[in-house]
């Protein structure tokens, strides 16, 4: 019998974008720290701490009934890696490219993240880690103010997309207590 979904977060709609120009009050994440070229080590180090956190024993409860488990704040993390190497690429290769919307909520719903495999979610989040760190890795010196362009008009350089996907990253791993 398939378990039943549960209770669903209230949607997150809050532009995040101010974490690029100052400290994160709740994380402590300080955008000012991060060197461009720090970029792909950091997303490593954070990926190993996501690994230790879904090998808890507690991984699948919930906080609280509206707050996800370090499970699905892994699955979540997984996809925010490979989002965040697609639309890297596409700076990287595109000039100014607009990138499609993304609904995290109702991938995390598609993806049925409370179901899935802990040991495989950290695997594919390690994976995609290295895939999108790889990227960072190889940036040339004349790439990083490349532009890119959500759909709500925030601008984003090949840096700053960096350190706000850090951010991401570390803001959760905060979510669960890391």
């Amino acid at each position: 019998m398939t378990p039943p979904e549960p209770a669903v977060p209230e949607p997150d709609d809050k532009d995040w974008t101010w974490t690029l120009r100052e400290r994160c009050p709740d994380c402590g994440f300080d955008p000012s720290t991060v060197a461009p070229a720090d970029l792909g080590p950091e997303l490593r180090r954070c990926a190993i701490t996501w690994t230790a956190a879904l090998a808890e024993d507690d991984v699948r409860q919930r906080p609280a009934p509206t707050t996800w488990s370090s499970l699905e704040y892994g699955a979540h993390v997984r996809d925010v890696m490979l989002l965040f190497r697609r639309r890297l690429l596409a700076m990287l290769t595109t000039d100014d490219p607009l990138f499609d919307n993304w609904d995290q909520d109702a991938t995390a719903l598609e993806g049925r993240y409370w179901e899935a495999d802990p040991g495989q979610v950290a695997e594919e989040l390690a994976a995609a880690t290295d895939l999108l760190a790889a990227v960072y890795d190889g940036v040339a010196d004349d790439q990083w103010d490349r532009p890119g362009r959500r759909s709500n008009g925030s601008v984003f350089t090949v840096a700053s997309l960096g350190v706000y996907c850090l951010h991401d990253v570390v803001h959760h791993l905060h979510d669960v207590g890391r």
